[in-house]
């Protein structure tokens, strides 16, 4: 490692933006906070312009109403919340709050997980779904479509944190962070906020509205998923895997690989078996 030791002349620099935006008395407001609630609200505000776009749907038949996404919103916001505390608890650092459970509560102190967040989110999908009597594969679909943009925005927060940063690299754009060691790093951050933010939300944009395939349940979210999967599975090779974990089975292998291949496979089943929804026949 001796050859990154004298790269941090030549990193990019470290922006060293406060990751509290303000702070009175003992109540602070993280950057990463806002980036949840701001995802949340977009994808929220996002599924509704969805839900009233006629020319989205099989002859023009809005699939619900957009008070439904308005009922939706909590039930969102606690999926996400419970579901990405109890992931990141049982697959990232288990030993530790096994050993110290009160620390569960402690979310300010960081440590969420997408897939959790992802399978509590999906919960929330579903029972909310069979309550309303919606279908739940067009639920799927309408939320995933807005959910690249809170994904982007929380990966921008972790690298304004300074957490979940690359491997050591000499790549050009490299950047040595403040709690990264002497050595220069991939900003991996930055590539899944890329990949998972941009770059999906513009794939799926485009599914919506140029192939119309909202009019195939489960076409639009079976793309997120495999998108997400593929992306996360990508950079991993870039980037630091979590102290706690390291490496698994002595190898190249990572927990985020592991838990993001069935989403690809997942994705790819979703979008193979999705079928157009049938036009009800016109009637002279």
């Amino acid at each position: 490692m001796s050859e990154y030791l004298a790269l941090p002349l030549a990193a990019l620099p470290f922006p060293n933006i406060d990751p509290v935006i303000v702070q009175i008395g003992p109540l602070a407001i993280h950057w990463y906070g806002v980036a949840y609630i701001v995802g949340i609200l977009f994808a929220w505000w996002y599924g509704r312009r969805l839900v009233t776009n006629p020319r989205l749907w099989t002859d023009g038949k809005l699939p619900m109403k957009p008070e439904d996404l308005d009922d939706f919103l909590v039930w969102a916001a606690v999926g996400v919340v419970l579901g990405g505390r109890t992931g990141y608890v049982l697959f990232y650092d288990f030993e530790r709050y096994l050993a110290n459970p009160l620390d569960i509560f402690a979310v300010w102190q960081g440590g969420m997980s997408f897939h959790g967040g992802f399978a509590g989110t999906t919960l929330a999908m579903i029972l909310f779904a069979r309550s309303r009597r919606i279908p739940v594969w067009t639920m799927f679909d309408v939320i995933a479509a807005g959910v690249p943009v809170a994904l982007g925005l929380v990966r921008l927060t972790n690298f304004i944190n300074s957490e979940l940063w690359g491997r050591p690299t000499d790549v050009p754009w490299a950047i040595q962070f403040p709690n990264g060691g002497p050595f220069t790093r991939h900003p991996s951050q930055l590539y899944e906020a890329a990949l998972e933010g941009l770059v999906l939300f513009v794939l799926l944009r485009i599914l919506t509205h140029h192939f119309f395939k909202l009019k195939s349940p489960g076409f639009v979210a079976g793309a997120f998923v495999a998108g997400y999967g593929a992306s996360r599975i990508f950079v991993e090779f870039f980037r630091e895997p979590d102290q706690q974990l390291g490496y698994l089975f002595g190898g190249w292998l990572t927990m985020g690989m592991v838990l993001s291949t069935p989403m690809v496979l997942i994705g790819l089943w979703a979008m193979l078996t999705a079928k157009p929804t049938a036009s009800e026949p016109k009637t002279a």
